[in-house]
């Protein structure tokens, strides 16, 4: 099972501030398991510390602002596309003002440091949000949309069009995360010349230059306005004839702005808090719409906030009946756990497939047979068991008395036909014999059970 991991070593990057011109220095610090991306504006007294989640998102205008109260940060999708590629799931920033360093307007920087500092693993799973029905969000009036479909693995495919005779029609692909770094992190935001007369009078761009992003001339405009905006940038001024692309530095790739855009969306998708196991189908994105569907799956992850394991058929077991028998002293009617499926170091997850012909329906109940919810704890009970005697050499001599029941809920009946999937973990490292764990039960995606278990474990006389 993959671990949790966090920065091994903190870095710093000093920079501008796209909108607000300051010189900025921010710190990226080693994080405890399961703190996640939290922001720390240094300048700023009392509690200044935000989540990094979508639904403390703000605002989506040139880029993606969290909040907490009346502390801000904007400008922060580039690291967190950054953070999420290289697979840290854990990590504590802190910034002195209310933006992100531009840099050059990609995520280079921070992936180099990331990369420079390390990684560590720690002693929690990691926490996957698996994708396992069609997720999407469409905007009609913009055009844009973003599917999410399910994939064992993270992908991205991203299509830009733009009413420009430059930038018209773009795409680019990520079908492995560990790419990013390489080929897709150095790649710059852009601005047509269109907009940066608006975006100078509203102050948006005060530390904008022409080393942080591309900047497309795709449209004439009066010598006056290229000469006032030459001015601004520091630049000579001169006479554009052609259109296109007025950078001093060439195109890192053909299809950069394309590449940006899915560093935004992962930025974004970023936020929701896990990493994601499917395949994304973005289609002329931006923060707004990147943002509706990261909070429509914090919202689901809300709503379910234990997912169940996948369960294939067709794929063979981890442990049949038949090492279950040789570990557990259960016989019919009472071995209730069929087969394992996924065996790790702290988890466990079990297959039980509940037909009419249990004996137990003959009496509970008749008319309406259920499965009785103490045989439902038993087998959760079980389950535990051969995850805990993983734990030993020789299991087939020793065996799991259970010792303490708590939380028990029953959220849903079981019935005959119904397939039930058990996953227990670990909640802490098993200390002189004793193991305590949690275990659910689901039927389909629903958790139909839960628990908190202790037990023993005992050398067989």
């Amino acid at each position: 099972m993959q671990k949790q991991r966090t920065l091994a070593s903190e870095f710093s990057l000093q920079g501008k501030g796209l909108h607000t011109g300051l010189d900025i220095h921010i710190r990226f610090l080693p994080a405890p398991e399961n703190h996640g991306y939290k922001i720390k504006r240094t300048d700023v007294e009392g509690d200044a510390v935000i989540d990094a989640l979508a639904e403390n998102v703000v605002n989506t205008q040139r880029g993606t602002v969290v909040a907490k109260n009346d502390v801000q940060v904007s400008t922060i999708e580039h690291a967190m596309a950054a953070l999420y590629a290289a697979g840290i799931d854990n990590c504590l920033i802190e910034v002195d003002a209310p933006e992100f360093p531009i840099l050059d307007g990609s995520s280079r920087f921070y992936s180099e440091a990331i990369e420079k500092a390390g990684a560590e693993e720690q002693n929690a799973p990691r926490d996957y949000y698996i994708v396992r029905h069609k997720i999407e969000v469409t905007d009609e009036k913009s055009g844009s949309s973003l599917v999410i479909l399910p994939d064992d693995k993270f992908s991205i495919n991203v299509l830009i069009s733009f009413d420009s005779p430059v930038l018209s029609n773009q795409y680019a692909a990520l079908t492995d995360i560990h790419r990013f770094a390489s080929e897709i992190a150095a790649s710059r935001t852009f601005v047509f010349v269109r907009e940066i007369e608006m975006l100078r009078k509203n102050n948006l761009i005060k530390g904008g230059d022409l080393d942080n992003a591309i900047v497309i001339y795709d449209e004439r405009i009066p010598q006056e306005d290229l000469d006032r905006l030459s001015d601004y940038f520091g630049l000579p001024r001169c006479d554009v004839k052609e259109l296109g692309y007025v950078n001093d530095k060439p195109l890192v790739y053909v299809n950069e702005p394309a590449r940006h855009k899915l560093i935004d969306v992962i930025g974004d998708i970023a936020l929701i808090g896990k990493p994601i196991k499917g395949h994304i189908i973005a289609t002329r994105p931006g923060h707004k719409i990147n943002n509706q569907l990261a909070r429509m799956i914090r919202k689901d992850i809300k709503l379910n906030e234990i997912q169940p394991p996948i369960y294939h058929p067709e794929l063979p077991p981890v442990m049949d009946i038949n090492r279950i028998r040789e570990l557990l002293p259960h016989r019919y009617p009472f071995l209730l756990v069929d087969k394992i499926i996924e065996l790790g170091g702290n988890h466990i997850v079990g297959i039980k497939n509940v037909t009419v012909n249990e004996p137990f329906f003959q009496g509970h109940f008749p008319q309406e047979p259920v499965m009785p919810g103490v045989l439902l704890v038993e087998a959760m009970a079980q389950t535990g068991g051969l995850l805990v005697l993983n734990s030993v050499d020789e299991p087939e001599r020793y065996s799991t008395y259970f010792m303490k029941i708590d939380g028990v809920k029953f959220r849903q009946k079981v019935v005959p036909g119904d397939t039930l999937i058990f996953r227990v973990e670990l909640t802490a490292p098993i200390r002189r014999g004793i193991a305590t764990i949690k275990a659910y039960v689901f039927v389909g995606e629903k958790v139909v059970c839960e628990a908190e278990l202790m037990a023993q474990i005992i050398k067989n006389k």
